[in-house]
């Protein structure tokens, strides 16, 4: 089986030639001004990417798992408080609670969606959680109300993961809109910076103000350090970059869900893929199927030109640096499940339907 067309995982270069003479005046413009570190396009790109989501301010960081650490340690999270979140989501959402102290608290995700199961979210709540934060995975907002339900029930605090969510929707608000939300700006993101970036969202002005002073080094007045802080800053041309996308990005979700509806009409039906409730938009950072051949056929049709991606294949709970929060192996099943049998499928705004056809024509022979 060998594809009649290379077909890559994601073609950045495809979006960088429908931009180009757009992204070098802006980043001309950040080289011309010197402004290299924060400035005026980081600013402008605040500004605009919390307007995009609904929300009063927009503070951005250095990364992703920079942003999730400044969230965490702005809202008083620390040693001796637990926070839940589910067991299948990059490492990085654990890493920063384990950056302020915090004892991370894992659960299971739940068929058919394999968002966060709220079920288990109750289930785990004790005396000592503080938060919740539920991970938008692969694009799909999880089940927002009933994780809401839980946290009202028990005074607990919402930070979202939404690395993977830019633009999304639950029940017809931008992701964002309503909690404190972090997102990731690594290149291949729906919005993706030119290196590293990141950003927290948020409608409180008050932890809007200790972000950014936690990521210019506990600093508001220059060389007048007010706490302990971290170089956690975004660099001008990311910002610069970033706001050059951010105007195309209804434009390359909207490319994405095309995509994917047409995966879900040629894909046959025996191939399992989560559910996606009406109630929310997904933007399709990933298109996700579960075989139960996935490393077979991962290598097969790499070795057809066509190129796919796992995500992620070792859970949080079975990591090997992570032995320490004491889980074990069939703790989470439907997490471990999806480790297990998740494969990335190609999708890119650009995606033609030749393409589509001809990695389902692939599977398919497969199965």
């Amino acid at each position: 089986m060998i594809s009649s067309i290379r077909i890559p995982f994601l073609d950045l270069h495809a979006q960088y030639e429908t931009i180009k003479d757009e992204l070098w005046a802006a980043m001309r413009s950040v080289v011309e001004s010197n402004a290299f570190i924060l400035g005026p396009a980081v600013e402008t790109f605040e500004r605009d990417f919390a307007g995009y989501c609904g929300a009063a301010h927009c503070v951005a960081a250095g990364s992703g798992t920079a942003a999730l650490h400044l969230a965490l340690l702005a809202h008083g999270i620390g040693p001796g408080d637990e926070v839940i979140v589910q067991a299948n989501t990059f490492v990085a959402t654990v890493e920063a609670m384990l950056y302020v102290g915090a004892t991370p608290v894992l659960v299971d995700v739940r068929p058919p969606t394999y968002a966060v199961d709220p079920a288990a979210i109750e289930a785990a709540v004790t005396p000592r959680t503080k938060a919740i934060v539920p991970v938008h995975l692969f694009g799909q907002p999880c089940d927002m109300d009933a994780v809401e339900a839980v946290a009202e029930r028990h005074g607990l605090l919402i930070v979202e993961d939404a690395s993977q969510a830019h633009g999304a929707t639950y029940r017809g608000r931008v992701i964002g809109s309503r909690h404190t939300a972090c997102f990731s700006f690594y290149p291949g993101k729906n919005l993706g910076a030119y290196g590293e970036g990141g950003c927290v969202v948020t409608n409180d002005p008050a932890i809007a103000a200790r972000m950014r002073r936690l990521r210019n080094h506990g600093s508001d007045e220059r060389y007048v350090h007010a706490e302990l802080g971290y170089n956690y800053r975004l660099d001008g041309i990311q910002g610069a970059v970033l706001g050059v996308k951010l105007r195309h990005l209804p434009q390359w979700n909207r490319g994405r869900r095309a995509v994917a509806a047409a995966y879900d009409a040629r894909l046959p039906e025996r191939v399992l893929r989560p559910s996606v409730p009406s109630d929310v938009e997904h933007v399709y950072h990933i298109y996700p199927i579960f075989v139960d051949n996935r490393d077979e056929m991962r290598r097969r049709l790499a070795e057809g030109g066509i190129e796919t991606n796992v995500h992620y294949p070792v859970p949080v709970h079975l990591q090997p640096g992570y032995q320490s929060l004491g889980y074990r192996r069939g703790q989470f099943p439907h997490a471990e499940y999806v480790a297990s049998h998740e494969l990335s499928l190609p999708i890119f705004p650009e995606m033609t339907t030749a393409m589509v056809d001809e990695v389902v024509s692939a599977i398919t022979g497969l199965l």
